[in-house]
């Protein structure tokens, strides 16, 4: 049996030393799945994410292996009682035969929708829904009071967390892409001004300019940008040293 912990307090422990952690969301997924069997000694866990683009409930993270399913997996908000829960911002407890509950909706992919019962509580973050955890046992299962308590306990702090950690993670991801559109407009300028060189001093058109630099690039098998800088390196030598004679 697994040791449960007796008081939120010593979840809370744990959880804060996730939290202050440079811990990235997958990993955080990882904690959840874990403090998850630790509260409810389970057969299975997974772990649902709202993808806030699409509107979907994505499985993110699970107990048993499902590496074909983590993030392909998805169904819309109401659907299943996973999308109920994440819908109705409520737990569901089911002690056994969960697939007989209206609710249900069946997942080929899922070992765990096989099993009797299924508890299933939210992930939140500042009282919206950001996600939601579903635990399995094979057998029947009576979800206790302090079971259920500590599970919700856990979707509310570790929610906060992911919450956290994902603004993070959108916050780099959206400074990677400018990064990228910047430098493509730097190298854009770049080839623009060598291209304005190559019709000035053999008087041809923009579009022969740029072919030029294009098969030159391919046939020596360089950068495009590589080619354009060296053309206004030597523009600007050529430049200095008429001004110096």
């Amino acid at each position: 049996m697994v040791d449960i912990p007796e008081t939120p307090v010593s979840l809370l422990h744990r959880i804060s030393s996730i939290v202050s952690s440079n811990r990235s969301v997958e990993e955080m997924l990882g904690e959840i799945v874990g403090l998850t069997v630790q509260v409810t000694d389970c057969d299975a866990c997974l772990v649902y994410l709202i993808d806030h683009e699409t509107k979907e409930i994505v499985l993110r993270a699970s107990q048993v292996p499902h590496a074909s399913a983590l993030g392909a997996l998805r169904m819309q908000m109401g659907e299943g009682i996973t999308g109920w829960v994440a819908e109705h911002k409520s737990v569901v407890a089911l002690p056994s035969n969960a697939a007989s509950d209206p609710r249900f909706a069946r997942f080929q992919a899922l070992i765990e929708d096989t099993y009797e019962a299924f508890l299933s509580v939210p992930l939140v973050s500042g009282g919206e829904v950001i996600g939601v955890i579903n635990v399995h046992h094979r057998e029947p299962h009576d979800h206790s009071h302090d079971e259920i308590a500590l599970l919700i306990f856990v979707g509310e702090q570790m929610g906060v967390a992911m919450a956290k950690h994902m603004l993070e993670e959108e916050k780099t991801r959206l400074e990677e892409e400018t990064a990228v559109i910047k430098r493509q407009l730097e190298e854009r300028k770049i080839v623009e001004r060598a291209k304005g060189i190559l019709q000035q001093k053999y008087n041809i058109t923009e579009e022969d300019a740029y072919f030029r630099l294009r098969n030159q690039s391919r046939r020596l098998r360089r950068p495009m940008r590589d080619l354009a800088e060296a053309i206004l390196l030597a523009e600007d030598l050529e430049r200095q040293t008429a001004g110096e004679n």
